[in-house]
């Protein structure tokens, strides 16, 4: 995708017609944009410069990074490999991809059996851990790519990768969700395709990060199928979550019933895995909105629905409610302590099992 397309579907998914657009930078930046240069920028004709680059990036809350290129898959290797510090590390990963290549690496039902462990992995250990080991996977699968059901497993693996980068940090995390969305469109597998959209959309809005990416990838998996589904019922989240933090009570409300509608048909009985929303995650998902929107009575509800169900085995979860209780607090006008909850929260877990996640929602507990 060029930046004229991404242009046009984050315009699209704010609702807003090219005028608006131009309407938005001239308003916003001083600018004497038309809907005709828009126009031109969406089909290729002209591409933006810097400073419209910038505007961009304000008005359609996108990283300037993602506006500025994109990675194909030739780059695929180097990136994962640029992602680990120490250079004895990349040349391990290397020495893993070309072995694999030689030797055929694992058998996609192999794959599958590695993907379940780490989306159960992923629900207790550490950021810095999956990034590490993922990495390599990523390595060993794109050696594999000539079949299509192996695009699957890369596009989830890339995924997972991209959880272990803020959601903030458009030219790691956000790159790394739309490149799954590429590679799940390479396997032709509409589940998956469905499913790394909608787990990005949820990881974007949960986390406040990259909105208009997140409207983006949530409206893709919408259009793909509407039968209930996991992805699509993160897909919709997400889409209340970014609704939420743009202060638009009644379009979070509406599509949060929508989510619990999919919930219906599509909640799993699986507790503790990334690949899992059961009752009490829905419950998460439901609790941190409703704080958000300041809906206090809604957010302890969703609380003690989670804590009911929560597995003792993560305690990292319910530090996340702790911190929906700190942010409850601050947007009640109470942040001092709203802040001291939050912090104390997350004080009480062991520093290795601390998430990028958290420490997002402590920005946001905290900020002004």
């Amino acid at each position: 995708m060029d930046v004229g397309e991404l242009i046009r579907d984050l315009r699209k998914a704010r609702g807003w017609s090219q005028g608006r657009l131009a309407s938005e930078i001239n308003k916003t930046h001083g600018a004497a944009l038309s809907r005709e240069y828009v126009s031109n920028w969406e089909r290729s004709k002209i591409r933006p410069g810097g400073f419209y680059l910038a505007a961009l990036s304000g008005v359609l809350d996108v990283p300037i990074a993602v506006l500025e290129g994109e990675v194909d898959r030739r780059q695929f290797l180097t990136d994962v490999a640029g992602a680990s510090i120490a250079p004895v590390v990349a040349s391990d990963l290397l020495s893993r991809g070309f072995t694999a290549r030689l030797q055929g690496g694992p058998t996609a039902g192999a794959w599958e059996g590695k993907l379940a462990t780490y989306g159960t992995e992923y629900m207790s250990l550490g950021a810095a851990d999956i990034q590490r080991r993922v990495s390599g996977e990523l390595v060993v699968v794109q050696q594999q790519l000539e079949n299509p059901r192996l695009w699957s497993v890369a596009s989830r693996l890339m995924t997972l990768y991209a959880k272990t980068f803020p959601g903030s940090d458009g030219s790691k995390a956000v790159h790394w969700y739309r490149m799954a969305a590429k590679a799940a469109d390479e396997s032709g597998d509409d589940e998956a395709r469905v499913w790394v959209r909608g787990r990005a959309a949820i990881a974007l809005g949960y986390e406040g990060a990259s909105l208009g990416v997140a409207d983006v990838l949530a409206d893709q998996a919408l259009a793909i199928g509407a039968r209930p589904s996991l992805g699509l019922l993160n897909a919709v989240m997400g889409k209340a979550h970014a609704a939420a933090l743009r202060g638009d009570r009644g379009s979070a409300l509406k599509l949060a019933d929508h989510g619990r509608r999919i919930f219906d048909g599509a909640g799993s009985y699986e507790q503790t895995s990334d690949y899992a929303v059961p009752w009490w995650r829905m419950n998460v998902f439901l609790s941190l909105l409703l704080a958000r929107l300041g809906d206090e009575k809604g957010a302890v509800s969703a609380q003690e629905e989670a804590l009911r169900e929560l597995p003792e085995t993560l305690p990292r979860f319910r530090t996340h409610l702790e911190m929906h209780r700190g942010l409850m607090l601050a947007r009640s006008g109470d942040r001092a302590a709203g802040a001291a909850h939050a912090r104390a929260a997350l004080a009480a877990l062991p520093p290795e099992k601390h998430s990028l996640t958290l420490r997002m929602l402590m920005d946001e507990v905290t900020a002004p």
